[in-house]
């Protein structure tokens, strides 16, 4: 892959991402009758946890020193709540119409980064924001359908993890990845299993081999996200992610007879126009504030 171009190269990784957090929810999906949604996160994060330990062994104890236990905490426990949203989400909702409701990420993401750490966000940025919200009310329809619970919990699982996304951002002016990841695995399980408990069903032997592969399905996406990011701007990688969406159709379709309205291909792609123009003006604002270097 070291021959392709750093577009192509991060436009792939980016695809393997999609594909494998499309084949993630699929799995929850498959597993829910007969697992419950918390207690699968709980499994997700233990093994995503095991799966990454030879990946931080690799950069050495050192990576892992930290004085910010308190901000790792805080970002485990929002992704905790994320991903238990999420997992319930998945068994509530159409593959697609949850899929199409992640798109809100950025969203959220962008006015977190406005209202919390003071990041200057133009009238631009909040009109793309509003363009967004529009989309998200185009796929759920309050006042012409029932508003599903299912929705509301997608949407408050793309909260927390905007949530998450931000304390990730304080983080990394100070700590290594390694060390953001090892302590996200080494918080998040635990958290994970104590929300699990209350409604814990011990896994059938058959079910061992879904579990483990969500956890290293879910590992190898974020590794295979992170290199996405590594080799290019994410102004180049953004627009694969759209991918989310095609894998997740065409696995509910196969796998579960589920269909995509227009009104969620529509809100989808007004959701996703907004945050791909957010993340394109933020990358041209970032080469325009970079200095020019004198001969």
């Amino acid at each position: 892959m070291d021959t392709l171009s750093p577009t192509t190269r991060a436009a792939l990784w980016m695809v393997v991402f999609c594909a494998t957090m499309a084949s993630l929810s699929g799995m929850i999906r498959y597993l829910s009758p007969e697992i419950p949604a918390l207690e699968m996160a709980f499994f997700r994060n233990f093994f995503g946890f095991l799966f990454m330990l030879p990946f931080v062994a690799m950069g050495g104890i050192a990576t892992l020193k930290s004085s910010r236990l308190k901000l790792h905490g805080l970002r485990a426990l929002f992704g905790t709540a994320a991903m238990s949203c999420w997992f319930t989400g998945v068994t509530l909702l159409p593959l697609s119409e949850a899929t199409a409701l992640s798109f809100t990420v950025p969203l959220f993401t962008t006015m977190g980064a406005a209202l919390v750490l003071g990041e200057v966000v133009r009238i631009h940025r909040w009109m793309a924001l509003l363009l967004g919200f529009i989309g998200a009310l185009v796929i759920v329809r309050p006042g012409f359908q029932e508003l599903q619970t299912g929705s509301l919990i997608v949407l408050a699982s793309s909260f927390f993890i905007a949530c998450a996304l931000l304390t990730v951002k304080a983080l990394s002016r100070t700590e290594h990845p390694t060390a953001i990841v090892f302590y996200m695995g080494l918080f998040m399980s635990p958290l994970s299993l104590i929300w699990a408990a209350p409604v814990w069903v011990w896994p059938k032997p058959e079910h061992y081999f879904w579990l483990v592969s969500m956890g290293v399905l879910a590992s190898s996406g974020q590794l295979a996200m992170a290199r996405a990011m590594r080799v290019a701007d994410a102004s180049v990688s953004m627009p694969f992610s759209f991918t989310n969406m095609i894998f997740a159709s065409l696995i509910g379709y196969v796998f579960f007879a589920e269909t995509v309205d227009m009104w969620t291909w529509g809100g989808a792609c007004i959701i996703f126009a907004s945050t791909l123009y957010i993340t394109h003006r933020e990358a041209r604002l970032a080469k325009k504030s970079k200095p020019i270097a004198l001969e």
